[in-house]
């Protein structure tokens, strides 16, 4: 009964945004509503769970997603993001430019978590696709494809790191398995899957992207421009790499991961982009603050969408719909890695965060490794692929997705959520053959 509440709710989602356009935040607090009442929650306790969703969403994402906009608009409207572009292309030439991005992409990846880096690539993605005259999907799902796959296989980023702690798996052979997968997995759902998207292409979102065209006089350099757009993987990558190998009093690693977090490293990121893009290279102040507030106008429904996806997970959370799931699962006989993607995929179907399925099937799965013997490497990896599968309305990645692609739910759900399942079974196809070869 509770999976058949959660699928009337999808419907009752799609229908209203896509039959009658209902604004995305309101069709997902009015649905998260009645899914939760249809669970058999209170109305004051819906209420609270909305609320406590949309807080714990915009909580750990609001000063992130703010300042990564604040500095991607930096890089694009002072010519930097397109110093970085022209510099890419003649680099890699046109031809190769996918694979440039895919490289960015896993780089940028590994360090911080999908919406960070996201918000942060995006304008490079947006400048590309201006300059080299290419389709916004074809240049852009290998970066996304890329962020994607780090947050299922490759240790430092937080996920896969977290799960790696829980199973007591050795993150040194997590990551060299990882990446065993990660490059197959990442060709096929990034460079290859954009092929087939030329009848979904849009032009960039008005408000997000500056389309001017800088000349060689205005931009400015390369070293500059490329110190402000990595500043914040290099901070929060050095204090992953701190996290794994200090210890916890250790001083350098206390101040590493105070700079290093992502809201910190972000506004490290402004500062410098304040003075090195904007006033060092002739603009005025208020120019520069112009820059900035017009950033924050242009995500603000982005965030209010994606806040409205929180508060649905929030409540199929609350309702007991992980508990529910984990209950059909305990008594199953499949083999450990293919239960630990089977139940994380439900999970992440039914909840939405890929980062709550994997927790919650590592809570779930954990007692099988010492009674089955599996690989705990293997088992954070097939928990990771599992947990990012079909990705829907009720993931806040979607909405993110959605926004900054400019897509209707239908084109995004024929793009994004099947780019996200690719990735997921080409994942299990992985773990499984490794596990085949190794043991």
């Amino acid at each position: 009964m509770p999976l058949v509440v959660i699928g009337i709710g999808v419907c009752l989602l799609l229908l209203l945004m896509i039959k009658f356009k209902v604004n995305g935040f309101i069709a997902l607090i009015l649905v998260a509503g009645l899914v939760g009442i249809g669970e058999g929650m209170t109305p004051l306790t819906v209420v609270k769970s909305i609320q406590t969703g949309i807080g714990g969403t915009l909580g750990g994402l609001a000063m992130i997603l703010g300042f990564g906009a604040m500095v991607g608009r930096l890089i694009s409207d002072t010519g930097a993001a397109q110093r970085i572009a022209t510099t890419l292309i003649e680099t890699f030439g046109e031809k190769y430019v996918q694979w440039a991005l895919v490289i960015t992409g896993l780089a940028v990846g590994l360090a911080m978590f999908y919406e960070v880096g996201f918000v942060l690539l995006l304008p490079l993605v947006f400048t590309i696709v201006a300059a080299a005259g290419m389709p916004l999907l074809y240049v852009g799902i290998p970066m996304v494809a890329a962020l994607s796959v780090t947050h299922c296989f490759l240790p430092p980023h937080p996920g896969p790191t977290a799960i790696a702690t829980i199973f007591g798996a050795n993150l040194g052979t997590t990551l060299l398995y990882g990446l065993i997968i990660t490059i197959p997995t990442v060709i096929i759902a990034g460079p290859l899957f954009s092929k087939f998207l030329k009848n979904f292409e849009k032009e960039p979102p008005k408000g997000l992207f500056n389309p001017r065209v800088f000349t060689e006089e205005e931009m400015p350099s390369f070293g500059i421009s490329l110190l402000v757009a990595i500043i914040p993987v290099v901070l929060m990558g050095a204090a992953a790499i701190c996290e794994m190998t200090l210890p916890k009093d250790n001083l350098l690693r206390q101040s590493l991961e105070f700079v290093g977090h992502p809201a910190v490293a972000l506004f490290v990121a402004i500062i410098l982009a304040i003075f090195f893009l904007g006033m060092r290279n002739g603009k005025k102040i208020d120019s520069v603050m112009d820059i900035i507030s017009d950033s924050i106008g242009a995500i603000s429904m982005i965030m209010f969408i994606i806040a409205g996806g929180g508060a649905f997970k929030q409540v199929l959370v609350d309702s007991g719909v992980g508990t529910y799931i984990a209950d059909i699962m305990r008594g199953s006989s499949l083999s450990p890695l293919l239960m630990c993607w089977c139940v994380a995929a439900m999970l992440r179907i039914a909840l939405g965060s890929a980062t709550v399925a994997a927790i919650t099937t590592a809570g779930i799965v954990l007692p099988l490794i010492p009674l089955t013997h599996a690989d705990p490497a293997l088992m954070v990896l097939a928990t990771g692929a599992g947990s990012v599968i079909a990705s829907h309305v009720n993931d806040p990645g979607f909405w993110l997705f959605k926004g900054y692609f400019n897509l209707s739910v239908g084109e995004t759900i024929r793009v994004w959520t099947v780019m996200e399942t690719l990735i997921s079974v080409l994942g299990l196809i992985g773990v499984l053959s490794l596990n085949s070869f190794l043991h």
